[in-house]
């Protein structure tokens, strides 16, 4: 099942657990879900718009629709494609989602400018006999959706288990001294990798406490100057004065000159 966005629901008294399947009712209709997180009292002020309720635990026959349904949103998706070419629409059509019970058709579409989608919806809801929703996501949301590999050799982070995106900038990848090359910090979907983000805060504060590039150490075999540092190894590497290069741990690395304290 991929990574969807969570919501909460009341569970009216029905004793749910983690992983059970249940049955929901939602904007677009009766749904199924997975419960991911337990059962938890919540704030007034969390709950200021009451919680829809749990309709029950979902049975053998609502799994099974529920299997229908994905069968069924295949071939939705193929004749939205088909239309789609018919009516010459700068979008591609590239996941169909039917709720539990075949009545709400929703499907996801990118392009990079706004669509007219309005004759491809009544031609799809003619053609499908139910009621069709168009959303449009971006890039990262169809590698979501579609899914595949990042570079790690991992099921992608955004289809395994990201719920939602956060930002990620180019000054994570200088901050990790991740080469700047595209083919290295872009994911499948063209932008920079979510898991940069992932140790951006270490790596920040960790520098913060070594030495910085320039600055001279006092080894065993002289003086020398930094040229780089391994933050993951905590190690300097430094140049002695003859040109020879040394990797030597921060536990032991004298700085020549004190840094001076702040204020100082």
């Amino acid at each position: 099942m991929q990574a969807g966005k969570i919501y909460s629901f009341d569970t009216a008294g029905l004793e749910v657990k983690l992983n059970d399947l249940v049955i929901v009712e939602t904007n677009r209709g009766i749904e199924l879900g997975k419960v991911v997180a337990g059962v938890r009292e919540v704030t007034p002020e969390e709950n200021a718009e009451p919680f829809k309720p749990v309709i029950r635990l979902a049975t053998p026959d609502d799994i099974s629709h529920a299997q229908q349904q994905r069968e069924r949103a295949k071939k939705a998706l193929a004749k939205s494609k088909e239309l789609i070419a018919s009516l010459n629409l700068p979008m591609k059509a590239i996941y169909a989602q039917y709720n539990v019970d075949g009545s709400h058709l929703i499907v996801f579409f990118y392009s990079e400018k706004r669509v007219d989608f309005r004759e491809l919806v009544r031609k799809i809801s003619h053609e499908l006999h139910t009621h069709v929703e168009l959303r449009q996501v971006g890039a990262r949301d169809e590698a979501k959706l579609i899914g595949g590999v990042g570079k790690c050799g991992c099921q992608l982070c955004c289809t395994s288990f990201l719920s939602e995106f956060a930002p990620v900038s180019i000054k994570m990848a200088k901050e990790q001294d991740i080469a700047l090359n595209p083919m290295k910090t872009s994911g499948l979907c063209g932008r920079l990798l979510c898991c940069l983000g992932y140790e951006y805060e270490q790596y920040h504060q960790m520098k913060g406490e070594l030495p910085e590039i320039g600055q001279e150490i006092v080894t065993k075999m002289g003086k020398a100057k930094i040229v780089g540092r391994n933050i993951v190894k905590e190690t300097l590497v430094a140049e002695l004065e003859t040109g020879v290069t040394l990797e030597v741990p921060v536990s032991e690395a004298v700085l020549a000159t004190p840094r001076r304290q702040p204020g100082k």
